[in-house]
């Protein structure tokens, strides 16, 4: 019985989810359009369950680059609504659209003259008539056995919530630096390191020219401590790469072999890859060639860093 239960609201909620697809036209469009040119915040609101998907909602939206904020309409007018400012967007969040909360929050944000999206299942109800775009998040019925508690009705609200957060993410051009950008901290924001993020440049780089000896490359790779050297051209394009294999197995060759030069031992076609790259992309690189380090060049060849697998360990990328 329990799982028969859990069966129905699934399929309820599912249902519900997939019979908001037909209704995406102009008024989806024109919603997009309205919060992508928004000069101010997103003020997402709604009052009890709604009030939660508001929440939720506006979250999203903040970590994906439209800066957004929750108001609970009873806190608004007692004060909350200071926080509002002219040019914000508000998104108002209610299945009946009469809300007694936010009915009486429309009049403080009209003599604001704030613009607002309405997400309601009524379509003539006043949240509907006094918003610029209004959203249909109507459900056949709601997926609890006693038809009354909010489930399907906020499962497609907060559907809708995020096909808008994503439709934006889209017409913004937001990008993975951007995301990494917005999410610093903890896992999700190491899956989004790039190999810009963590590798080693400037002071920390270790590069000598072409036509340096063994010798001075020692001392290169000693001082920077990676096991390996980028070796320059010039005009500072990479030629290749000398490791602490690459120094072994000269030194089983050769007499003297410090006194040679780079050039002849070093690796000519060295892995590299581009600073915008996933770190988590350049480990299982890695792994697969059995290296240590790759080069991090721009397009034409100049070398940008040195990204070094301690490194992505010590990320806990996995």
């Amino acid at each position: 019985m329990p799982r028969e239960v859990a069966r129905q609201v699934l399929e309820l909620e599912a249902r519900a989810i997939l019979d908001l697809v037909p209704r995406l036209g102009e008024d989806f469009d024109r919603a997009v359009e309205v919060l992508h040119d928004c000069r101010g915040r997103v003020i997402v609101t709604g009052m009890g369950k709604s009030g939660l998907i508001g929440a939720k909602i506006a979250a999203t939206m903040s970590s994906t680059g439209t800066p957004s904020l929750f108001l609970h309409p009873a806190e608004a007018v007692h004060g909350d609504i200071g926080m509002v400012i002219k040019g914000d967007v508000v998104l108002a969040i209610s299945y009946s659209g009469e809300t007694e909360e936010l009915v009486r929050l429309l009049e403080i944000l009209k003599r604001i003259d704030l613009t607002m999206i309405a997400m309601t299942g009524n379509r003539e109800s006043t949240l509907a008539r006094h918003a610029l775009v209004a959203l249909d998040v109507g459900i056949e019925r709601e997926a609890s056995p006693l038809g009354l508690v909010p489930t399907a009705s906020t499962t497609a609200a907060l559907a809708m919530g995020d096909a808008l957060a994503m439709a934006l993410v889209e017409r913004r051009g937001f990008t993975l630096n951007d995301f990494a950008r917005f999410h610093p901290g903890g896992r999700l924001g190491r899956r989004v390191l790039t190999a810009g993020h963590l590798m080693h440049g400037d002071d920390a780089l270790p590069v000598i020219r072409t036509g340096a000896t063994l010798r001075e490359a020692v001392r290169v790779m000693t001082d920077k401590r990676l096991g390996m050297t980028c070796v320059a051209r010039p005009d500072g394009r990479l030629a290749g790469v000398l490791t602490d294999g690459d120094l072994r197995r000269a030194l089983a060759r050769a007499e003297n072999p410090l006194d040679r030069t780079v050039d002849e031992t070093m690796t000519t076609e060295p892995v590299t890859i581009r600073r915008g790259e996933l770190a988590a992309s350049a480990l299982s690189l890695m792994e697969a060639r059995r290296i240590t380090a790759v080069v991090v060049t721009a397009a034409d060849g100049h070398i940008e860093g040195v990204l070094h697998i301690h490194d992505l360990w010590r990320t806990q990328l996995f």
